[in-house]
């Protein structure tokens, strides 16, 4: 930290403007004292300080053995204060007084500054110059060490002050300009009588320029830098101190402090640099850059930044504004209710998922929650501050989803909203969008999917402009796509696209246990509390259930609207003609078929065709070995390889469904088998 020394004949002086200094540049100089008395007791040692204040040339010659050439100086300009002016004034007009000061030119300097102030009605002269014998009336400022002994009038008017000259120059000398905070100055000055009318003038139509310039600046939600036409700082406001993280920047070379910001290109081309991403201080910060010209003269250039973080969330609270409340997520996992262990380990592997940004597909058949689950992914993701944009591609015919999905410009078809509209792309920027019933967009629109999920960015229809985005896909189907993507009913590099990270929720009928469960949890929320008989729970556990937890949900509202106590198994309303399973499972043998269940996946109808031949063949006492069962396949037009139905035949025996012989005995189904057989066949 630089130093200031300041020197002077009296101990009053010297604190007098050290007071002065302090209160406006706080603690950013050291401040040392000294008076003509100290320095007499200083030897020969040289005053250590970069710069030195005197109030006179007179002290300066005195003392100046002991300033080193190197050491810069200041000629203080003073003042007096406006109480010690009112006192002047108070004198009788025609007065003859003397004015005392440490020194000719000190007291010439006063006697200047009282006439230049108005107070001509008296007449002043100089102690230096004058008889003190021939007048009754002294004017000291402060302590003098001139004072007459004889019984003179003393009219003390206040140790001298640094006009506003000097205080600038102080500023100028440390750089430190940017602490004079124009109120401070002013209020400062309030009780100074400052000789220099035009500069105060100046200053007080430039402190209200600027203060509203400087309101403009630290109001603005951007960092601005300005640098004049030398690359140096004039301008910083609060902004910027805290985006950039840098103290005591002004008067200083932006280049060096900010080389990431291209202020020398701006400078010396004349030409502004656009919004671009550099990194200060490990941030992604957007900058502009553009240059100061008023008639055809350059002043400089200034420097817009803005946090990347900071804009997206403008930019979000924009769209937001724009699309109001109605793309929001509102369930979590906690919502997804069961206990079971396939509805646990489905959940367990979402949460795994919503982690990541990768897209995810999510299958199972309807009514099971598809959508719930993308909503509890999003909620539990990164993203769970921006938009879910849910969309049905079967809703839409493919023109009316397109401009949905992809958004228009003005004009760009006959009814197009004027102004445009944005697409679905865009309103889920940094959010998710889920594409339910993703098998049913139209081939042409999956190839535009692509191009999106590839390039990451969207064109609106009859426009040119490329807009990113920056979005999390979650797809969900209840067909096979995995067999449409072979019957060329759905495009493969989009499957493979969407497919990263699958997803199967598992049917009500394999998670049986939860069935009772979820119908206290319906009831809950329908403010019911009927009573389902025995009879009643077992048929509710053992149906089949096709339309999943939509169908029990379903169910159980009609229950409600019954408005009756007790509900009997004939009062349930399903479809009687779908007989519910008869062969019960006990706790052991359901959970081998869940387990059974993943294991098969999508191949679930070729191990059920197996069991089927296996029960035929049990029926005719044949054994059947994996030649035959793929010969029956072929003439029923199924297509499985041999291969396939040694790996199911391994796979039914794994789980005690089927007892494989040694050699080309050929394998049995179990009495295990037959029941899993039943139970599955509902599906």
């Amino acid at each position: 930290m630089k130093s200031l020394a300041i020197v002077s004949y009296t101990i009053e002086s010297v604190n007098s403007y050290y007071n002065q200094i302090k209160s406006l540049f706080s603690d950013k100089i050291t401040i040392k004292t000294y008076t003509l008395e100290d320095l007499g007791n200083y030897g020969d040692s040289e005053i250590k300080a970069d710069v030195l204040l005197f109030p006179s040339y007179h002290l300066y010659k005195q003392i100046k053995s002991k300033v080193n050439k190197n050491t810069e100086l200041l000629f203080a300009h003073r003042t007096i204060s406006k109480s010690g002016l009112d006192t002047i004034f108070k004198l009788d007009e025609g007065s003859e007084v003397v004015l005392i000061d440490e020194s000719p030119e000190m007291a010439e300097q006063i006697i200047s500054i009282i006439y230049q102030l108005g107070a001509r009605h008296i007449e002043l002269n100089s102690f230096w110059t004058s008889n003190a014998d021939d007048f009754d009336k002294f004017i000291i400022l402060g302590q003098s060490d001139y004072t007459p002994k004889a019984d003179k009038e003393i009219i003390n008017i206040g140790n001298s002050l640094l006009d506003i000259n000097s205080i600038i120059d102080i500023g100028m000398k440390f750089d430190l300009l940017s602490l004079l905070d124009r109120q401070d100055v002013v209020r400062s000055y309030k009780e100074i009588r400052t000789a220099n009318f035009g500069f105060l003038k100046i200053l007080g139509l430039t402190n209200s320029r600027e203060s509203q310039l400087d309101i403009l600046m630290q109001n603005i939600d951007a960092g601005v830098i300005g640098v004049n036409n030398d690359g140096n700082i004039f301008l910083y406001n609060e902004n910027a101190k805290e985006i950039v993280n840098k103290e005591q920047v002004l008067n200083k070379k932006g280049s060096e402090l900010f080389p990431e910001i291209p202020f020398d290109y701006t400078i010396e081309s004349l030409k502004p640099v656009e919004e671009k991403i550099i990194k200060i201080n490990g941030y992604d910060v957007v900058v502009s850059v553009n240059p100061l010209l008023h008639s055809r003269k350059m002043y400089g250039a200034v420097a817009i930044i803005r946090r990347y973080s900071d804009l997206e969330k403008k930019e979000y609270m924009l769209r937001k504004k724009l699309i109001g409340k109605g793309y929001t997520a509102k369930y979590n996992f906690d919502d997804i209710f069961g206990e079971s262990d396939s509805i646990t380990e489905t959940k367990n592997i979402a949460k795994r998922m919503s982690k990541s940004n990768s897209s995810i597909l999510i299958t199972g058949e309807t009514g099971t929650g598809k959508e719930l689950f993308a909503q509890a992914i999003h909620n539990n993701s990164l993203r769970k501050e921006f938009q879910f944009v849910p969309v049905n591609c079967g809703a839409f015919p493919e023109s009316l989803l397109e401009s949905e999905l992809f958004g228009y410009e003005e004009g760009a078809f006959t009814g197009a909203r004027k102004g445009g509209k944005p697409g679905l792309f865009e309103l889920a920027h940094n959010g998710t969008l889920f594409l339910d019933e993703i098998t049913e967009m139209p081939m042409s629109l999956q190839v535009k999917l692509l191009r999106v999920l590839q390039e990451r960015e969207v064109v609106r229809l009859g426009g040119d402009r490329i807009i990113d985005v920056d979005i999390r896909i979650i797809a969900a189907t209840n067909k096979n796509i995995k067999e449409m993507v072979e019957n060329d009913e759905f495009r493969e590099d989009l499957y493979y696209r969407l497919n990263v990270l699958p997803l199967k929720i598992p049917p009500l009928r394999s998670r049986r246990e939860d069935i009772l469960g979820l119908v206290d949890y319906l009831k809950k929320s329908f403010k019911s509390d009927f009573i389902l008989t025995d009879k009643a729970k077992e048929f509710l556990v053992n149906y089949s259930w096709k339309g999943n937890v939509r169908e029990l949900r379903n169910c159980v509202e009609y229950l409600v609207n019954l408005g009756l106590r007790i509900v009997e198994e004939k009062d349930i309303p399903v479809d009687y003609s779908v007989k519910a399973f008869d062969n019960k499972l006990v706790s052991t043998e359901q959970n081998i078929i869940y387990e059974f269940l993943e294991q098969a996946g999508n191949n679930l109808k070729k191990y059920i065709f197996v069991l089927e031949e296996l029960m035929s063949g049990g029926r005719n006492n044949q054994r059947l070995g994996r030649r035959t069962l793929s010969e029956i396949a072929k003439n029923k037009d199924i297509f499985i390889s041999e291969q396939e139905i040694r790996t199911i035949l391994l796979n039914l025996e794994k789980y005690k469904m089927a007892e494989i012989y040694k050699g080309r005995s050929g394998t049995v189904i179990t009495e295990f088998g037959k029941k899993a057989y039943n139970y599955l066949s509902m599906e």
